[in-house]
């Protein structure tokens, strides 16, 4: 018997709201982010789940990749995500992870495009 989804499950996106009630309803193609935000919290979701899939839907044409492998060996476990700062079109973030037990942090501002109502991760600056 399969697992049962937990309805009240936390986002991963840290945001403090359920998973059904933050992120899913964008990944789920159900609604559109509404912001830079919004789209920064469901790609690190995305991420956290390993949805390669909606990781290049929201990126924008003009810097996506053609592919991208998150199967990689080590496997990353996505910890954490805290917003630093968002304003209309960038967003600075701390993503935590660990790969082997090791702790890692990406500190990134990230630019976003809105075209047609719906936004879209440009590209990021690492910062130090």
């Amino acid at each position: 018997m399969g697992k049962r989804k937990e309805v009240n499950q936390s986002c991963p996106c840290g945001s403090g709201r359920s998973f059904a009630d933050c992120c899913e309803p964008y990944i789920n193609g159900d609604q559109a982010a509404p912001s830079a935000e919004a789209l920064m919290r469901s790609r690190y979701t995305a991420y956290a789940q390993g949805n390669e899939a909606y990781i290049l839907s929201t990126w924008h044409p003009s810097t996506r990749p053609q592919s991208i492998s998150m199967q990689t060996e080590p496997a990353q476990k996505w910890l954490s995500l805290k917003i630093i700062n968002s304003d209309k079109d960038s967003v600075e973030f701390v993503a935590r992870y660990k790969i082997q037990g090791k702790a890692y942090k990406l500190h990134e501002k990230s630019r976003f495009r809105c075209e047609h109502m719906h936004w879209y991760y440009v590209d990021g600056d690492l910062a130090s």
